[in-house]
């Protein structure tokens, strides 16, 4: 018998105060809430629990940078309940075994659950199709497909894959970045790399990949995911596609809503990342995009790396910025407090579309009694400065380390097991319960 948790007033998707009863992990009607731990939740915002499409955990291979065990504590403390870990591992996910492995550790971790994204091609060559079916019908049953990192460039293999994915409702998610344009790239094509002498990354690599596979997606009738995008175009593409009907969704991460390629003036590589932070105007549209339902989702891209990565020249550092700790905060701050949406919205965007894109099995984010219970509980009045010392991932190389922001998780519930209380790690939930 699992423990029963009562949840006294908390302002369900910031509206009505109400109770909420967890029991034996799922919600449950408050007549049976004899003997329940009650937790305090004046004040609070009730979320269901948080996923996340694009997360990299880095194990199998770069343990220096994160493992699914600390990958997965800081999601839970981020007030995830499920990450979607991305296939660029080493070895790569592109077998039945490696996605299994990947799950497997997921569970033995306890503290989310961690859905293994199949890569498209192996090794993420862009050669030839990884094993989609395999993978489809493995025990982690893959259904998102992406060689994240690498743009599936050929449109010939893109094709394939799309009209694979369609035998058991997959998609594919596309890393849009044309190779020949970006060769060498290392920011944003703008007025900042001009003065600064860095090649520059021009908007049109990302455009151009996804108005092909917009138009790919439509032959074929399968679904596509596009992967952070960072560009008006690019927004404006996803418009014209979504208003002929193309099955395709888009997310945008925390940092491009906040930050800009102006960051890049101080040479810090805690600003290197693929894409590139844009201008304040990709950003603007970025934001007004997530707002009126262009883009669909939030996506962390959380991507650790150990501090030689970063702490060196800018030409050498890798790319890649940590997220999940901080991302429910930023979006609070430059979604919520900008005015742009409420509390229902940030729900549907961090936690039920992509439920739904990824194929979970609990699907549609919920409180309501009988519904599993994945619940996450913040305190939107709270403001904390971001330590990227005391955070749970391996990786310190937070972009937003010394910033004060808005919202902290205070309680994050995973099948009704508080995986965080007070803001800090509880314990893990069982193997079994996953």
């Amino acid at each position: 018998m699992m423990s029963k948790y009562l949840i006294k007033g908390a302002s369900v998707l910031g509206g009505e105060r109400t109770d909420l009863l967890v029991a034996d992990g799922r919600f449950a009607p408050l007549e049976d809430s004899a003997g329940a731990t009650e937790i305090d939740a004046e004040g609070l915002v009730a979320l269901p629990g948080l996923v996340d499409l694009h997360t990299h955990l880095r194990e199998p291979g770069r343990e220096d940078a994160e493992t699914v065990l600390t990958g997965s504590q800081a999601a839970a403390k981020g007030g995830f309940t499920a990450v979607h870990a991305m296939a660029n591992s080493m070895p790569v996910a592109d077998t039945a075994g490696v996605v299994e492995q990947v799950y497997r550790l997921g569970q033995d971790a306890g503290w989310t659950e961690v859905r293994p994204v199949g890569a498209v091609t192996v090794g993420l060559a862009g050669q030839r199709l990884a094993e989609l079916g395999a993978m489809a019908d493995s025990r982690a049953r893959v259904r998102v497909f992406s060689d994240d990192g690498m743009c599936v460039w050929d449109p010939v293999l893109m094709r394939r894959a799309l009209e694979y994915v369609k035998a058991f409702d997959g998609v594919v998610a596309q890393h849009a970045q044309e190779p020949r344009l970006t060769e060498g790239a290392q920011m944003n094509e703008g007025e900042v790399s001009a003065v600064l002498g860095l090649q520059g990354w021009p908007a049109v690599a990302e455009e151009a990949i996804i108005a092909r596979d917009v138009l790919l997606a439509q032959h074929v009738d399968s679904r596509l995911h596009i992967c952070h995008v960072s560009t008006a175009g690019s927004v404006e593409i996803i418009r014209w596609a979504k208003a002929r009907g193309v099955k395709v969704t888009a997310e945008v991460t925390p940092h491009h809503l906040l930050l800009t390629d102006e960051l890049v003036r101080s040479y810090d590589p805690v600003f290197k990342v693929n894409p590139p932070l844009r201008s304040s105007e990709d950003v603007q549209a970025l934001r007004a995009a997530l707002a009126d339902g262009t883009i669909d989702v939030v996506g962390t891209d959380h991507a650790p790396h150990p501090s030689e990565a970063k702490e060196c020249e800018w030409a050498q550092a890798a790319m890649g910025m940590t997220g999940l700790e901080t991302a429910l905060s930023v979006v609070q701050h430059t979604m919520v407090e900008t005015g742009l949406i409420g509390w229902q919205q940030v729900a549907k965007i961090t936690s039920q579309t992509p439920a739904t894109i990824g194929q979970l099995p609990w699907q549609g984010g919920s409180l309501a009694i009988g519904e599993t219970a994945q619940l996450t509980l913040v305190d939107p009045a709270a403001r904390w400065t971001v330590d990227p010392q005391k955070m749970a991932t391996k990786g310190r190389n937070s972009p937003f380390a010394g910033l004060e922001l808005p919202g902290a998780v205070i309680a994050t519930f995973l099948n009704g097991h508080p995986t965080v209380l007070n803001g800090e790690l509880n314990t893990p939930t069982d193997v079994g319960a996953l």
